[in-house]
This record gives C-alpha cells, structure tokens and sequence, in this order.
C-alpha cells in the first residue's frame, strides 16, 4: 500500500490503516512519519479535535473516569480516541493492558478506538509516541481525544504539553494534600475532579483543594486564575458528575483558545523532547551494555572508581562526538 492510499483510507476512518500508521511510527518508519506529518497538514487548517489528559495518582480511578466520559460524548454523537498509558511489562516490554480491559464495553462501537501503549520507562506519564497516536486519531477524524496517563503521580506534568485540558483526578483521603502540591499536579490542571466522592471525607476534600488553589501563583505561570478552576465531584463507576465534568473541560477548552498559539507551541516542544529523549536513552542503553563502546563506565561506577554523575558526562560527551 503506498502512502498516499493509506493516508486517505485513515482520513476516511479506515481502522485497520489506523492501527498499521500507529504501529510503524512506534517501529520509527520513516515512511510513517512523513504519512503523518501529511495528514496533519492537511486538517490543520480546520482542526476539530479537542484533546483531553487525564492524570492523577494510582488508584484515582481514571480509566473507570475516561470509560464513563467515552459514554457521555457518544451519546452526543462524539468520536472518541483513548490513548492509555501503561506500565510496561518487566519481561517483554510491551504494556499491560490494564486501562483497556476497563474500557472493553466499547470495544465494538466503531466510533471508539482505543490504544494502549507501554510507558517504556518514560517518566513523565506519557509514552514517547503517546502524542503520534493521537495526531493520527485527530486526522481520522476523531474529535475527542483522551491521553490516560500511566498513574505514577508526581512526575506525570508532561501532559499540560500535550493536552488542550488538563484534568486531575484525586480521590477522599488521597494521600499527603501537601506533598501533591509540591508535585506539581495542581498547577498544571485545568479542571480538578474529586472521584469517588461517595466516600466519607468528599467535601472536606473539596475545601482542602479550593484553599490550595488559592496558592497557587497564576500570574507566574500564566494560566488561568484558580477562581476559574472547577472542581467536580464524580463518582465514575455510575457516571455521577461526569456531565459536569464534559461541561467543565468544553469551558476549559474555551477558555484555552485564547492562548492557542503558545499551547501548540509547547504541545511541539514536548514532542520533540519526547522524541530526543527516546534516542538518547536508546543510544545510551547499546553504549553501556557488556561489550558496547562505554560500557567501561558501568565497570567504573559499579566498582567505585567513577560516580554516576561522572559516568553520565563522559557518555554524553562520547554521544555528543559519535562513535
């Protein structure tokens, strides 16, 4: 199949194209990235889809969340695409699909598609092709866009790159409220959601998150003010709150618009970050292993001759030349 068929058949919604685009471009094809940055080009001119992250600690209930709000925007006619993050298997590296089973209620609904991908030890939440997967889902024509992040919590602010809204999921009785706060988590949310909220605790909960966005330094950071920050409660396995939840990311949404330039200006800047970052853990992993060109630094750290901070200027300085 030449790459203009397949551009076409993926601007028609042809899944089977879809899900091969998304493979090679996770294989790094040269041919697929061009295919994509083609596609792109030609709906950026009119570009509908809205895309929605998804964060917050383990145990949050996000998948159950982003299950929940697929429902509510099909019953509105909406075509949604789920990129779930998950952790990556210890013994053959790809994910476990543990965000996808929670969503299998949709897995014959063809305006649905959802695609998990192994975190492949990223530690900002999203995958290295996280953002590949859903520009080829917005040129298919899906106009909701959801990127579920792994869950790891503190480290998970890449996604206010990626996303047009950002939503932070925390529940009663989470965890050390101060200790999210220093995470970050709560400066990057558009929209903050209290799930579970039929647990005891919700609306001491809910005060505790108004009194911190009130510390939050907006003008600093240049978002919005907190007052302009909701916080909704759901309780996402009945779908409570979750209308509120699509009302409160379509006002984020609009709200963003205005600072649209700067948001895909950063959302290019993350992907390339992504993208440098892959290579560079690549490249570093051949070089160290047993018999690679800098595998005497391992040696070194491992036998107390060279710190790894050492270790980790002479590998860059020897990536830095080639080798």
């Amino acid at each position: 199949m030449t790459t203009p068929d397949l551009a076409i058949l993926i601007r028609a919604g042809d899944r089977r194209a879809i899900a091969r685009l998304i493979r090679d471009l996770d294989d790094g094809h040269p041919a697929a990235r061009q295919t994509l940055l083609d596609l792109q080009q030609k709906v950026a001119a009119a570009p509908t889809a809205v895309v929605v992250g998804i964060t917050g600690g383990p145990g949050a209930g996000k998948s159950t969340l982003v299950d929940a709000l697929i429902a509510h925007w099909r019953q509105g006619g909406e075509r949604v695409g789920v990129v779930a993050v998950d952790p990556s298997s210890a013994v053959a590296g790809g994910a476990v699909l543990g965000d996808r089973i929670r969503m299998q209620r949709h897995a014959m609904d063809g305006g649905v598609f959802i695609r998990s991908l192994a975190s492949r030890g990223d530690r900002g939440g999203l995958s290295r092709s996280a953002m590949n997967v859903a520009a080829v889902l917005a040129a298919a024509g899906f106009t909701r866009m959801v990127l579920e992040t792994l869950g790891a919590g503190q480290a998970e602010v890449d996604i206010a790159a990626a996303a047009d809204v950002t939503v932070v999921v925390m529940t009663p009785g989470m965890g050390d409220d101060i200790q999210t706060l220093k995470a970050g988590l709560l400066e990057i949310a558009d929209v903050l959601v209290l799930n579970k909220a039929d647990r005891p605790g919700a609306d001491a909960a809910v005060r505790d998150l108004q009194a911190m966005l009130g510390l939050r330094l907006a003008a600093a950071t240049g978002r919005a003010a907190a007052g302009d920050i909701a916080i909704i409660k759901t309780v996402a396995t009945s779908g409570e709150g979750v209308p509120a939840l699509a009302a409160a990311i379509d006002t984020a949404r609009a709200q963003g618009l205005a600072a649209g330039a700067v948001r895909l200006r950063r959302r290019a800047e993350a992907r390339i970050r992504a993208v440098l970052t892959a290579r560079l853990d690549a490249a570093a992993r051949v070089a160290l292993a047993p018999g690679g060109a800098a595998s005497s630094l391992a040696d070194d750290v491992a036998a107390l001759r060279l710190d790894a901070e050492g270790a980790a200027d002479a590998l860059m300085a020897r990536l830095a030349g080639g080798y």
